[in-house]
């Protein structure tokens, strides 16, 4: 397996800093209730922010006060999501990109640490916009200053 760099927010792309500012209908994919987890973290900060999100968990009922869903299947008709972020290994996601494309996201993220470049070009394929190895919080935080 490839060994993933951290990323260098110093160099984050303009048209990447402006997603997070542009869309607010978000679905976590692996979100925690464990306040230590990143996933926990950063949803507890995007609610915070004013996002509207919904938490993917097979396991737990709800997450932050915010009802889970088990599988992207179950996603509401009504909520269009503009942004999916993938907090699972990189050996797990091209499933779950596949899943989300149904969506008809406008962008789909994959958490710091976690690159699939086969899971990147079917995305783009599908003509939409794709982002790893980034946090969503850190961007968001960064675009606010920019």
């Amino acid at each position: 397996m490839m060994e993933c760099p951290l990323p260098d927010y110093s160099q984050v792309p303009q048209e990447v800093l402006e997603i997070p500012k542009k869309y607010k209908r978000l679905i976590i994919v692996g979100a925690s209730p464990k306040p230590d987890r990143p996933s926990y973290i950063v949803m507890d900060y995007l609610l915070k922010q004013g996002f509207e999100v919904i938490p993917v968990n097979p396991v737990y009922e709800e997450i932050l006060g915010v009802k889970t869903i088990k599988d992207l299947s179950e996603v509401p008709k009504d909520f269009n999501p503009d942004v999916v972020i993938i907090f699972r290994k990189p050996s797990e996601v091209l499933p779950i990109v596949e899943k989300a494309l149904a969506l008809n996201p406008k962008v789909i993220w994959l958490q710091e640490g976690i690159v699939n470049e086969e899971a990147k070009e079917l995305a783009e394929k599908a003509g939409v916009k794709f982002v790893m190895n980034l946090c969503f919080k850190k961007v968001h935080a960064l675009g606010k200053l920019s």
